[in-house]
């Protein structure tokens, strides 16, 4: 069973997915990378997006590094990477949120996001190269990461000082993982105060055990706020974020945690289950009222994907069976929606009902990143479980 699953999703992103993006995403005139893709691959906007960029820096750069030395992924890598050095900071080492086609910046750098990927795909770049200024890169952003991760948007925050503050999941969940994208570069007392303040702020401040689930915001204290912003469940963030401290709780060795994560998990997924048409919710309010976000009832790509990362790795971490459960009834809605048999990638935008709101394969928020990333995850994992299933005596070895 387990090796057909792992040959669906390395077949998909081989054959499918990768190349949708090395056929159809390359500026040959002024670098970079076009993300704005309709459903054949035509480009449909030019704007380039810093965050989109890195990741598609990475994306072809792990490729590189853990699947086959293909040139012509490396060189793809480094095709972006040329361009993001050229036009993606500012003077102080800010990295831009957007860029027009020939790197002019578009909008300021108020999304420290920009910052988390462009060090997570210069550290990737110099793994593959050794080439030193590409580790100076990442490191110096990542420390620049730690100076401003209390106050991330610094003279861009748009919220009157005071009057409601809150700390947002984003970045501390982003952490969990970048600071193990980037141990080998780091030291370990940053890595191991990364982990832990990570661990601490993502299981005991932003997961509520009242609720059983993780907020999107709690105030300074980590308290609950009965506000929009407060009451509101990213079901997709929660389960994205439990692979990543399965990782964490993988290298700590520790299987209380493990378990923590693996019964977060299963909890949000039962809460964010659309029961009357399948697939996973985009936002919920925690006291089931309406979402400030309109599109709280869509099906998006990267929710299911890295829904299917963590239940994978759940099982394989602990033989947790409702993990497995979920992930056949996961993996059956995710590849009967989302991937273009016909013209290659994933449809990124359902409604509620599971058909396809929007043709395009790429855009703002949608690049070449989640689906490769969540497709070599769980081909990996799979094939291990496959291994495990034909010589019992692997399990736990």
């Amino acid at each position: 069973m387990f090796s057909e699953y792992a040959k669906i999703y390395r077949d998909n992103l081989l054959n499918d997915v990768i190349p949708f993006w090395l056929n159809n995403s390359a500026d040959d005139e002024f670098g970079g990378y076009f993300t704005c893709l309709d459903t054949k691959g035509e480009v449909f906007d030019t704007d380039k997006f810093v965050w989109l960029q890195g990741r598609q820096v990475w994306t072809f750069a792990m490729l590189y590094n853990n699947v086959e030395q293909k040139q012509e992924w490396l060189d793809f890598a480094l095709h972006g990477a040329g361009f993001l050095l050229k036009h993606g900071r500012d003077i102080n080492g800010n990295w831009y949120f957007s860029l027009n086609r020939s790197g002019v910046p578009l909008t300021q750098p108020y999304n420290i996001f920009s910052d988390c990927f462009a060090a997570m795909s210069f550290a990737q770049l110099y793994k593959a190269t050794q080439n030193e200024l590409y580790k100076t890169v990442a490191i110096d952003t990542f420390n620049h990461i730690l100076k401003k991760k209390d106050d991330p948007k610094g003279v861009y925050n748009k919220a009157f000082p005071g009057t409601r503050p809150l700390q947002g999941f984003s970045l501390p969940m982003i952490l969990c993982n970048l600071v193990l994208e980037m141990e080998f570069l780091l030291d370990a007392k940053i890595v191991d105060k990364t982990i832990n303040e990570g661990i601490e702020k993502v299981m005991n401040v932003f997961y509520q055990p009242d609720l059983g689930l993780i907020l999107e915001s709690v105030t300074p204290n980590g308290e609950f706020s009965d506000s929009f912003d407060g009451r509101l469940v990213n079901p997709g963030h929660s389960l994205e974020a439990m692979w990543f401290i399965m990782d964490l709780a993988d290298r700590k060795k520790d299987n209380q945690l493990m378990k923590k994560a693996v019964d977060i998990a299963i909890d949000t997924l039962v809460y964010g289950w659309d029961e009357e048409f399948g697939g996973i919710f985009y936002f919920k309010d925690v006291k089931d009222h309406p979402p400030l976000q309109l599109e709280w009832d869509q099906k998006l790509w990267w929710v299911h994907i890295e829904t299917l990362i963590t239940l994978i790795k759940g099982y394989y971490h602990t033989n947790d069976e409702r993990c497995l459960a979920w992930f056949k009834k996961v993996h059956d809605y995710t590849f009967a929606h989302f991937p273009d048999a016909e013209n290659g990638e994933w449809f990124g935008y359902l409604n509620r009902q599971g058909q396809v709101l929007m043709q395009l394969k790429g855009g703002k928020w949608k690049g070449c990143f989640h689906i490769p990333r969540g497709l070599l995850q769980c081909s990996n994992v799979l094939q291990s479980l496959a291994k495990m299933q034909e010589n019992p005596t692997l399990i736990n070895a």
